[in-house]
């Protein structure tokens, strides 16, 4: 999940890490993003004590779907920045060990873990043995959450246009926001763009009034 400068002026924010994330210590267990899910259930049951909005950044715009489905009435609204639905919305690239965006990674990662440096490459196995096979949602699941959604995304970003514009359509109450020059780490690149985004968004009352409107046009269900 992502928080960014600004919101927490407006909201209260609850932010965590998951299994084998920042300051959270790992198993032995692979990552599976339903058992992300399950844990952000929880969260949300035990800490956050009822329903919120979500904002979910990468893994956690997947994790935000997925409890929007399990789970629609711990969510008022939400909003996901750079998140695929499916393994297949993603572009397929080479990922170097070696590239600053991942050394920086790395680092954070070291900084913060419990588990020590030692574990950053079995976290990484296991991030990637997750990202091949899963998410496996469709358009007709997607259909299914009814809250009011932002899709955010760079417009270099790793997921791939086509996409993210298939899941703002599914979306029945959905809004989309693509952000010029930036790419999946948009949240680092230009933080005030996506929090200003995600404040007007938070804010606005539902459905949006628009002057001429096309898609919000149609009947409902349609």
């Amino acid at each position: 999940m992502t928080t960014g400068p600004g919101l927490a002026e407006h909201y209260r924010v609850v932010a965590f890490d998951r299994r084998g994330h920042g300051y959270t210590a790992d198993t032995d267990a692979a990552f599976h993003y339903e058992d992300m899910a399950t844990e952000t259930v929880r969260v949300l049951e035990q800490v956050v004590g009822g329903p919120a909005r979500l904002v979910g950044w990468s893994d956690g715009g997947i994790i935000a779907l997925l409890v929007a489905l399990r789970r629609p009435d711990l969510v008022h609204k939400l909003v996901v920045i750079g998140a695929n639905y499916h393994y297949d919305g993603v572009m397929p690239v080479e990922l170097d060990p070696q590239s600053p965006a991942l050394q920086e990674l790395g680092n954070a990662y070291i900084e913060r873990s419990p588990d020590g440096a030692g574990h950053l490459e079995v976290a990484f196995s296991k991030s990637l043995a997750m990202f091949s096979p899963e998410p496996t949602l469709t358009t007709a699941d997607i259909a299914q959450i009814t809250q009011p959604a932002l899709v955010v995304v760079g417009d270099d970003d790793l997921v791939t246009l086509p996409h993210t514009v298939s899941l703002y359509e599914a979306l029945r109450e959905g809004q989309l926001a693509v952000v010029p020059g930036a790419s999946h780490a948009l949240p680092l690149e230009q933080p005030d763009a996506p929090v200003g985004l995600i404040l007007g968004f938070l804010a606005a009352a539902e459905p949006p009034r628009t002057i001429f409107p096309i898609r919000r046009a149609r009947p409902a269900g349609s």
